[in-house]
């Protein structure tokens, strides 16, 4: 039996790490909520995301997502903090969501520990690369205050973004306008939107099917290669095909550059603005 860490990392559940991640760095999730009518569904708990869209393309209802709660947070660090551990808490951009609000009030509950916050700026594994970095100092032996300002000192370095295949959930959602979305779909147009201060914006459009453009897509983010980390690179995507899933990694691992080529699905908050077929390539640079 290996220690138990001194320091306990959280996040929540939109940073899109497989269960498999989760369990190999030992980071625990607090869920967000997808609300759809009356009912409300924990992301990644109650609700698939095949289930979700289901159900918005049956009855064109527009999904809703909600904060965790601050009672949430605090039955979430309390097992924690009574095991003796100390917290970092992981959320996504505070220009998204009051998650690091709700969970700064949760910590106040907690005097005798140290419990960080850490806005990540960013979202889906654009926090799931910050998440893996905490968690590996934390199993290093760092403390809570060292790991956060590590993390918060590696924010700027994360490059997240997606290009998506519709903009039908976006503009469900009054992210985006009805003409908008008319005219990309006649006219074919995939937009990359890319997380810039913590706030999500249109930074490049291609044309064509979303399995040819995110070729292209990839290429350019790529394209200066030399000023990422070679240590991890993540395709997060929403319901892709696993053929087409599968070609696009090859194409990334081609490169023979980067250590570790990771996949996974993007959970039902960020689906719920993203849209299916949505895909990202996610990376640190140096």
């Amino acid at each position: 039996m290996y220690p138990m860490p001194k320091v306990k990392i959280i996040a929540d559940s939109t940073c899109d790490l497989s269960r498999e991640l989760l369990e190999r760095y030992d980071v625990a999730v607090v869920p967000l909520y997808v609300t759809l009518g009356d009912q409300s569904y924990r992301d990644g708990v109650d609700m698939t995301v095949d289930q979700l869209f289901a159900h918005c393309d049956s009855t064109h209802e527009v999904p809703k997502t909600a904060a965790s709660s601050v009672s949430d947070f605090i039955e979430a660090f309390r097992p924690f903090c009574e095991a003796g551990q100390d917290i970092v808490f992981l959320g996504i951009s505070g220009h998204f969501s009051v998650q690091i609000q709700n969970a700064l009030l949760a910590a106040q509950e907690f005097p005798e520990r140290t419990i960080r916050c850490v806005d990540s700026q960013n979202l889906s594994t654009g926090i799931g690369l910050l998440v893996i970095e905490a968690a590996e100092r934390a199993q290093a032996g760092m403390g809570a205050n060292e790991i956060a300002d590590a993390v918060e000192a590696l924010r700027p370095k994360v490059n997240a973004g997606f290009v998506l295949d519709t903009l039908t959930y976006l503009r469900r959602g009054g992210r985006c306008s009805g003409l908008a979305a008319l005219g990309a779909a006649m006219l074919n147009i995939k937009p990359q939107i890319s997380v810039i201060d913590g706030k999500m914006a249109p930074t490049d459009k291609f044309r064509g099917h979303i399995r040819r453009v995110t070729q292209r897509y990839v290429d350019k983010q790529l394209a200066d290669i030399e000023r990422i980390r070679p240590r991890r690179v993540f395709l997060t995507h929403c319901c892709w095909p696993q053929d087409w899933l599968e070609e696009i990694c090859e194409h990334v691992r081609a490169r023979g550059y980067f250590e570790e080529v990771l996949t996974t699905s993007a959970g039902c908050v960020i689906s719920s603005h993203c849209g299916p077929n949505c895909i990202g390539i996610l990376f640190m640079e140096k």
